[in-house]
């Protein structure tokens, strides 16, 4: 299946950098380009993309914006196999609102300078369903920010982790130290299949989405704190 790609930045040479790496792939296709939040949300409705790679800063409607906007018409309109998926970049030393790109229903985010062969394994991973929570990113990222985050969750959070038993609690410690499922079976020498149900109860009973939303609620909650992460 050819993975439909819509390309969102401001800057054209970018573009232009991302749809040769992209278009060399033969299971990846550039469907459009957009320079702006307003136009990237009418270019999906539009062509109706599997994935929209993201910018975060630009004029008028940002990626933020354009993020919550085309999660919100996915859900609402879209059938079910042409929901897309939103995979934000951003140059990670100006962009400090990328958690609340996370929020807004990205599944994921990359550095701008992401090796090629990166960009295109995390582009065929969020098309799949899965989100990016990469550790080289995510680490860095949310340990940054973490200190700064509002505390959207500071009241509930008992509550919330109250829901989860032992052994779901230090899945979801693993989940925001990025592992993946292979690495926390290997970790807690358990089946890939036992981790997958310990996620999937997770999700469902904390009222997630995906793996980024887990991740940034252990940083809200105080499960996991900024450089507690070996």
């Amino acid at each position: 299946m050819t993975i439909r790609v819509l390309l969102v930045d401001d800057q054209p040479l970018l573009r232009t950098g991302f749809r040769l790496i992209l278009e060399a792939e033969p299971d990846i296709t550039v469907v459009g380009q957009a320079g702006d939040g307003k136009d990237a949300q009418e270019q999906t409705r539009a062509l109706l993309p599997d994935v929209v790679l993201m910018d975060i800063r630009m004029p008028g409607v940002d990626g933020i914006e354009a993020t919550r906007r085309i999660v919100r018409d996915g859900a609402r309109a879209a059938p079910a196999a042409h929901v897309p998926k939103v995979l934000v970049l951003t140059t990670f030393d100006l962009d400090e609102y990328i958690v609340e790109a996370l929020r807004s229903g990205a599944s994921g985010f990359l550095l701008k300078d992401v090796p090629p062969d990166e960009l295109v394994q995390a582009i065929r991973v969020v098309a799949a369903g899965d989100a990016i929570v990469a550790p080289s990113v995510t680490r860095r990222l949310l340990d940054r920010f973490a200190k700064r985050l509002p505390s959207a969750y500071e009241q509930a959070a008992p509550a919330r982790l109250d829901r989860l038993t032992e052994r779901e609690l230090e899945v979801l410690r693993l989940i925001a130290k990025g592992m993946s499922n292979a690495e926390i079976a290997a970790k807690l020498v358990v089946s890939e299949t036992t981790v997958k149900t310990h996620v999937g109860n997770v999700l469902t009973k904390l009222g997630l989405r995906d793996r980024v939303q887990a991740v940034v609620l252990a940083y809200e909650t105080g499960l996991i704190t900024p450089g507690a992460l070996s």
